[in-house]
């Protein structure tokens, strides 16, 4: 940690040394990265870049980390969002200085970073589990199983979509993922059963019959919604993943359960089906009075199936052993330890962040790294 006038950041030895590179970071809990040499500078939190405050605070850390370090930047890197403030001010600043700007997509970014704290320079299996974050497809992606080495990536597999009917509303209100899942199941005349409290219910059911503004997510944290929506936890969110770790908190308290036999599946082009744990949890029986048990159920039967997904992948990926995990998800300890117990008698070593954080906060250093690459090589 390095103190400037009562303005702290992050150092972070890089594997390899290269250019400055001055990275924007995310639209959620905002940093952002600036590199000299083979260290790394990252910025607190400036915050959501939904408000003023947090959008003056990134303009603000990029003034204060340059004139500290002394450093021009000779190369810009920012999400693939072309519609963030992180993204704009970085293309605007790339252009004010006349110098490249790069893209990095979200998810490779996340891996990027937990490779950067372990030292990582060859190929590794990440998996990514997220809120979301813009594909290469140009869809929202959130549960990820990539190839990454270095500035290079590739996706290998996803979660099994879901729609998100209102389109972004449906992550602050997990009774709409709710019905999504019910809605793949068949089983949308129950919708309006389950929510009648809800004064959009049949709105929501009109999109989900008619595919009206239902993007498709693979989103890790939409389908925590989607569990949470079923079992009653927190219809409507007041604030980021308070139905996820509602959900974490439940199975805590409840008596450690097995993963639900069939409870997942991979299919044949490498999707993570979790509908059929979705259709137990639709129909656990008393579920009011035994929510921590079915959400025991949902963690272990996630990190059974996501075990077994990097297992078939590691044996079809000429063997690449390491596996990186990133991604808020994995602020949630029942998940990362079930994945971790699960994979304990395989060959598999994984990483996972320790001094930095697995959520958005590390996008900017993960961002700076893969630029750093790019620029590098091409020059």
């Amino acid at each position: 940690m390095i103190d400037s006038d009562s303005y702290t950041f992050t150092e972070i030895k890089l594997p390899a040394t290269g250019p400055s590179v001055l990275a924007c970071g995310a639209w959620l809990k905002n940093t952002v990265c600036i590199t000299q040499g083979d260290t790394a500078y990252l910025s607190p939190v400036n915050g959501d870049l939904s408000t003023a405050e947090a959008r003056d605070k990134l303009g603000d850390a990029v003034t204060r980390m340059c004139s500290f370090l002394s450093v021009k930047p000779e190369v810009v890197a920012h999400d693939l969002h072309p519609d963030f403030y992180s993204t704009e001010f970085g293309c605007n600043y790339a252009a004010q200085h006349h110098i490249p700007a790069i893209a990095v997509q979200h998810h490779h970014a996340h891996i990027a970073a937990i490779c950067v704290e372990h030292q990582i320079t060859g190929p590794v299996l990440g998996l990514a589990l997220d809120g979301a974050g813009l594909g290469i497809d140009q869809t929202p992606w959130g549960g990820e199983l990539l190839y990454v080495d270095g500035q290079f990536f590739r996706r290998l597999g996803h979660l099994s979509t879901l729609a998100l009917p209102g389109g972004d509303r449906a992550a602050r209100e997990p009774w709409r993922m709710a019905a999504a899942a019910l809605a793949k199941l068949e089983r949308i005349d129950e919708i309006d059963r389950r929510f009648p409290e809800q004064s959009a219910v049949q709105a929501v059911i009109h999109m989900l019959r008619h595919n009206i503004n239902c993007p498709q997510t693979s989103s890790m944290g939409r389908l925590f919604d989607a569990a949470a929506g079923l079992l009653g936890v927190h219809p409507i969110q007041s604030h980021e993943a308070q139905a996820a770790i509602s959900l974490q908190q439940l199975a805590e308290k409840g008596e450690q359960k097995e993963a639900l036999k069939n409870g997942y599946r991979i299919t044949a082009d490498n999707q993570l089906d979790f509908l059929s744990l979705l259709s137990e949890l639709a129909d656990y029986p008393g579920v009011a009075e035994n929510a921590a048990s079915a959400a025991a159920i949902f963690h272990a039967t996630l990190s059974s199936g996501l075990a077994e997904w990097v297992r078939q992948e590691s044996c079809r990926s000429s063997g690449i052993t390491r596996l990186v995990l990133g991604g808020g998800c994995f602020h949630n300890k029942l998940l990362i330890q079930g994945v971790m117990d699960s994979l304990s008698d395989n060959s598999i070593c994984l990483y996972k962040p320790q001094k930095i954080s697995p959520d958005d906060s590390a996008i900017a250093l993960g961002q700076a790294w893969i630029a750093l690459q790019v620029y590098k090589n091409d020059d």
